[in-house]
């Protein structure tokens, strides 16, 4: 008699959880009771909760760039050039979630707390190299362009989540990303 639930379908429910609760509240009892079944069958499928973690942040990164990618499709001169085309997806309100996770597992992070100190550093670089894929020139100059407009789009996101989503705007603006309007 196998399980009824899969891998993708603990995952699944564990992004609800992280979603709704907050990664440092994410638990296998918080996994399973949200699915109606035993925290072993979660152990059996994520041995450790480093390995939870990690999937559930993954998971995010992943969904958030194939959101992306379609707005990213030709190479960027520079940084805000990527911001500016990127900008409007990241800053609507269904994305705020998404970001609020990220923030959460920046924090923890700083604050030495595992996995996310481990993890944290290895999703930025991930993402860095992702992101380099979008500019045009050498390899370093790609890796330049790319962590500025990480750096900018952190700054942007993180003021949206912290100030709300106006003084973000305004603040987007002002650099040039997008209209003042």
């Amino acid at each position: 008699m196998g399980y009824r639930h899969s891998r993708e379908d603990i995952l699944g429910g564990a992004l609800a959880v992280a979603f709704d609760d907050g990664l440092s509240q994410l638990t296998f009892g918080r996994v399973a009771k949200r699915l109606g079944i035993s925290d072993r069958v979660v152990v059996y499928y994520f041995p450790s909760k480093d390995e939870l973690v990690g999937d559930v942040l993954v998971a995010v990164g992943v969904q958030l760039q194939q959101t992306l990618a379609p707005v990213l499709g030709a190479e960027a001169v520079d940084h805000l050039e990527l911001v500016r085309a990127a900008w409007p997806v990241v800053a609507q309100p269904d994305a705020d979630a998404v970001f609020a996770l990220f923030f959460e597992a920046n924090g923890l992070a700083s604050a030495g707390r595992q996995p996310f100190s481990t993890l944290v550093p290895q999703l930025v670089e991930a993402w860095i190299t992702w992101a380099a894929e979008f500019f045009q020139g050498t390899p370093a100059r790609r890796r330049t362009e790319a962590e500025a407009a990480i750096a900018l789009f952190d700054g942007l996101l993180l003021l949206r989540q912290l100030a709300g989503p106006d003084s973000a705007s305004r603040a987007a603006g002002r650099l040039g990303v997008a209209d003042l309007r």
